[in-house]
């Protein structure tokens, strides 16, 4: 019986020892773990600070470089594009005076003289600018003007659609124009097209029923009664108090 007593009380020292030796060997392994985190990130953070140490002057001119880059590019605007954009709009209003004075004349407007530039000049000259983009739209009207219909919707499509208002009733000109272009030329499915987008691009009272009134003109010259009855039910219903509302009713009337 004290054998057995014995036996068992070694067997329990022993499995202590074991259990506590195993212990000790996880913390020293996690401490072990601790220190290599520890000297991972240390390396690291010298690497990034060593990185920097290396190629701060690299750095350093890249970000020169950006500043100068933006200096540049402030220097061409207020420079050479904002010169350039004064200049033209001097240029346009000479000829805007000859285009909108009480006898216009179109081609003295267009090609200019010896006292004062032409549209041409202005968009040969600084196309580019603000000014140089509605030249071209004047352009197109003067060609218009003077019959040359090739060269009205030449540059009546070079022009660039602006925003704004103002801009939003030069765009439905524009297109409008290209429309009125394509009636003479008998091109009526083409018309529609350029008097949908006027309408779209400034959507008043003014304007814009005055554009379906023409394209319902324009199915109606194809024989397209039922469309042409649309565009002027349209004008009566979405604009009731426009000055084409009372002639859509007639033309209505005479579709049916």
């Amino acid at each position: 019986l004290h054998l057995c007593d014995r036996r068992q009380r070694q067997m329990c020292i022993r499995d202590s020892y074991y259990a506590h030796y195993k212990l000790i060997t996880r913390i020293s392994n996690m401490a072990k773990q601790n220190v290599a985190e520890q000297e991972t990130l240390g390396e690291a953070m010298n690497k990034t600070e060593l990185f920097f140490e290396q190629n701060g002057r690299t750095i350093g001119y890249v970000f020169l470089g950006l500043l100068v880059l933006a200096a540049l590019v402030f220097g061409y605007r207020a420079l050479i594009v904002q010169p350039r954009a004064e200049k033209a709009a001097e240029m346009i209003s000479e000829a805007q005076v000859r285009f909108e004075g009480e006898n216009p004349d179109f081609e003295l407007a267009l090609l200019g003289d010896a006292n004062g530039a032409g549209f041409l000049d202005v968009v040969e000259k600084y196309g580019s600018t603000p000014s140089g983009n509605l030249a071209k739209h004047y352009a197109g009207i003067c060609y218009l003007r003077t019959g040359d219909l090739e060269n009205a919707a030449k540059y009546l499509a070079k022009f660039s659609h602006v925003k704004g208002i103002p801009g939003a009733l030069i765009n439905a000109q524009n297109y409008g124009l290209q429309g009125d272009i394509a009636v003479e030329q008998q091109d009526y499915a083409k018309a529609v097209k350029f008097y949908e987008k006027a309408v779209k691009a400034a959507d008043n009272n003014l304007t814009a029923p005055m554009y379906l009134r023409k394209a319902g003109l324009a199915e109606q010259a194809m024989g397209n009664s039922q469309k042409a009855a649309a565009y002027f039910e349209r004008i009566l219903n979405t604009y009731p108090a426009s000055m084409e509302a009372r002639e859509a009713e007639k033309l209505l009337g005479s579709v049916k």
